[in-house]
């Protein structure tokens, strides 16, 4: 099923740096994956087939609690069976500047 999620991990640290620090741990991770992703402000967002995004976001919270005592997660996710589903590409390249 074609996949596409955006994922906001948020460790539980002692200062901004720390945090900023394990954020960039986990967008390591997101890209030695090969998927195609979008960093952004807020999150990040993943397109992929649900089963391999579904243990990235499991991935995504183990690397985030390597270093932290806790990690909040927001997560959103779009699946269809079958068919079309919009790309990062389709949804933001009208709205770049």
């Amino acid at each position: 099923m074609k996949t596409s999620i955006a994922i906001q991990i948020l460790p539980k640290r002692n200062n901004l740096t720390e945090v900023v620090e394990a954020v960039d741990e986990v967008i390591e991770l997101i890209k030695s994956k090969g998927l195609r992703y979008e960093v952004g402000p807020f999150e990040t967002t993943v397109e992929g087939e649900f089963n391999e995004l579904m243990e990235l976001i499991k991935d995504c919270h183990l690397i985030a609690l390597q270093s932290s005592d806790a990690v909040s997660a927001y997560i959103k996710t779009s699946v269809v069976k079958e068919g079309h589903l919009l790309t990062i590409d389709e949804k933001i390249t009208k709205h770049k500047q």
